[in-house]
């Protein structure tokens, strides 16, 4: 695969939610590719061993925090003394070519970043001592941890408890600046102050409460699992963890580069064929990288010069790399990492989640597929050819890559823990992996990808322990349900106003934080206000998880699609339209099963024949916006076929009638149109 160039990797860099590590050398590269290898190897231990749950998750925090400290650069201005600015560059820079198989390249989400773009740096004082502070404030408990328990459960908190706790929520507000910028810190601020100080507001106003002091505060957040060891450290410290591994390891032994060379094999006759096969492959990539803006950025450098041969402008080229992205996210086998939270929250396994997506999944492909196909028309493309193997002979000897994928769902079909599910998987595709001499995994690749899977995870981490701070805050002060009321109360308890209003409010959370922060953020408010008007939680929860996720997509942030648009140097307003454009089914597919009742069987909920009919309903609705968005050329019938997609959204008997109709009038119109223009 190949690498973006220096300015490709500086653009998207300066656009990513989670900031560039560091380039480490020397002696401490080593250290902290041993330190993340053994935290990989007890998070697989545990799932065999199980560990309490407070303790395990202290655990892991107390490894993954000072590894933060040590990997993410401080970001602060170079004005200020070294002590509390960058690391020290070390004397010499590293190789001009990045060493392929170095786990500290995939610290930063950008995994196909360069490394000889900038000197190795050591960390500086400060952040040695905010390593230190962080593992001595976790491991504190940890000797004692019946006791802290005890302590924290009859709010009897020694000075040393309180002190240690808000060290330690200092530590993690840095700790997220760090990784993910100062939107979620400063959103984290405010809970903070809004559970010391709401006794002062206005006792009218629905989000006053009596207020709490500093201990009680800390005894919610520090020792227990409402905090900062809540549910989402528990998805990073357990699930995504070992989803990262197994990404890693199928990385590592090549499948990444099996999956690209097989979508390029699959499709390479017709002129659509560019645009699927780049589509497939960000959908097989992104099951290793896990990450929408990633797979953007490591497909792109491989497929931007198809598509520019095949004749694409560099817009709609750079909406393809940017809808291919995100569809990783939002499709099975692995999902999100919000994915796994709806697996804890709805106390339902992770296959159950899958089947949740399935449906969805197959939509929004089928509405990039449509767009592609009519965009190939209109832009007059053409086939290219590919020097990549036949994609028979390529199944035949590298389709084990798939084997490991598969045996997850059959494992969890079995009864299997999603834990054990991936772990064994995990294994199988380092076995596999020794029928590729190239990618055979020794020693040395075995702990690459071992360290590899914790560094990824290290972002992921800090942002669910500080979302601890937001959930632990909300139940404790009732906030939740007050917001939630607040939302219904003002949409007069309509359920379609109430959902268009949480829409909006997930994805402008989403231009701020994280997926898996505003994803958690909304699921403890937004999810009330819909359930209180009749939704399931599993209907609300996956509607706010898909706009977390679309909001890597949603101007005018669209950091995927800022991505893109650094790859092919296109516009970038233009490209995030073109994003939107492909992506659109994934937005008004959501409101679907949340606003009529035959909406549950997009979700695989119901009698087969309904689940079957209302997917065919939506695949012509989906079919019909992709008409609406390009495959007509006059407004009046793109008009009556964006009408019709939205009555057949509504998956009863009179609009679906009514939608099939308003539809059949559309093509009626186009085609009487079409022969006015072209009497010939």
């Amino acid at each position: 695969m190949t690498e973006l160039s220096d300015r490709e990797a500086e653009l998207v860099s300066a656009h990513e939610q989670e900031r560039p590590a560091r380039q480490l050398g020397g002696p401490l590269r080593l250290g902290v590719w041993i330190v993340g290898g053994l935290l990989s190897v007890y998070s697989l231990v545990v799932v065999f061993r199980p560990v309490e749950a407070l303790e395990h998750r202290m655990t892991f925090l107390a490894v993954a925090l000072p590894l933060v400290f040590l990997c993410y650069r401080s970001g602060w201005p170079a004005f200020l003394p070294r002590l509390f600015g960058r690391g020290k560059a070390a004397e010499s820079p590293p190789p001009e070519t990045p060493a392929e198989d170095d786990p500290l390249a995939g610290v930063s989400r950008a995994v196909a970043h360069p490394e000889g773009t900038r000197r190795s740096e050591r960390p500086s004082v400060a952040d040695w001592l905010l390593a230190a502070a962080s593992l001595a404030v976790l491991v504190y408990p940890l000797l004692d941890i019946d006791g802290f328990r005890d302590r924290g459960s009859g709010a009897a908190l020694t000075d040393l408890d309180v002190v240690a706790g808000l060290a330690l929520t200092v530590l993690l507000l840095e700790a997220v600046r760090r990784t993910v910028g100062w939107s979620l810190t400063i959103i984290c601020i405010v809970f903070l102050i809004y559970a010391y100080y709401g006794a002062y507001l206005p006792i009218d106003w629905t989000i006053g409460h009596r207020g709490f002091d500093l201990g009680q505060i800390v005894s919610q957040l520090y020792t227990g699992t409402e905090g900062f060891f809540g549910v989402p450290m528990q998805v990073a410290a357990s699930y995504i963890i070992l989803f990262t591994i197994y990404g890693a390891v199928l990385d590592y032994s090549g499948a990444s580069k099996f999956f690209i060379d097989l979508s390029f094999a699959a499709f390479r006759k017709s002129r659509a064929a560019p645009g699927r096969t780049v589509t497939t492959a960000g959908f097989l990539l992104g099951t290793v990288s896990g990450s929408g803006v990633a797979t953007t950025v490591s497909l792109g450098s491989v497929a931007w010069p198809v598509l520019r041969r095949a004749g694409y402008p560099k817009e709609p080229a750079g909406g393809i790399l940017a809808a291919g992205g995100i569809g990783a996210i939002l499709s099975p086998p692995t999902l999100g990492a919000a994915a796994f939270i709806i697996a804890e929250y709805l106390r339902v396994s992770y296959l159950e989640v899958l089947l949740y997506a399935t449906i969805p999944t197959l939509l929004y492909y089928l509405g990039i597929f449509l767009a592609i196909e009519i965009d190939s028309r209109r832009f007059s493309t053409h086939a290219v050819q590919v020097d990549a193997p036949k994609a028979g002979k390529l199944l035949l000897r590298f389709g084990y890559h798939f084997s490991s994928l598969i045996l997850i769902i059959v494992l969890m079909a079995l009864d299997r823990s999603a834990f054990q599910s991936v772990v064994i998987a995990t294994a199988i595709a380092f076995a596999l992996s020794f029928l590729d001499p190239q990618h055979r995994m020794g020693l040395k690749r075995t702990g690459q990808a071992l360290a590899k899977g914790t560094l990824e995870v290290l972002p992921v981490t800090a942002v669910c322990a500080a979302a601890g701070i937001i959930v632990g805050v909300i139940t404790q002060t009732g906030l939740g349900l007050n917001l939630s009321a607040i939302i219904v109360d003002f949409a007069a308890g309509n359920l379609v106003l109430t959902t268009l209003m949480s829409g909006i409010a997930v994805m402008l959370l989403g231009l701020a934080v994280p997926v898996t922060a505003s994803f958690i953020i909304a699921a403890v408010i937004i999810g009330p206000a819909l359930t209180t008007l009749g939704v399931t939680q599993a209907e609300a929860y996956m509607f706010v998880f898909y706009y977390a996720v679309l909001s890597e997509v949603s101007p005018p942030t669209a950091l995927s699609a800022v991505a893109a648009a650094a790859i092919t140097g296109g516009n970038t307003y233009k490209t995030m339209m073109m994003t939107w454009r492909y992506t659109l089914p994934a937005f008004l597919v959501p409101f679907a099963f949340v606003l009529t009742p035959n909406g549950q069987a997009l979700l695989g909920q119901g009698p087969i024949g309904t689940v079957l009919l209302m997917t065919a309903v939506s695949a012509v609705a989906v079919a019909a916006l992709a008409l609406a968005t390009g495959g007509m050329s006059g407004w009046p019938e793109r008009v009556l076929a964006a009408i019709a997609a939205v009555l057949l959204l509504f998956l009863e008997p009179v609009p679906i009638v009514a939608g099939l109709a308003v539809l059949a009038v559309a093509v009626a119109v186009h085609l009487v149109r079409s022969r006015r223009r072209d009497p010939a």
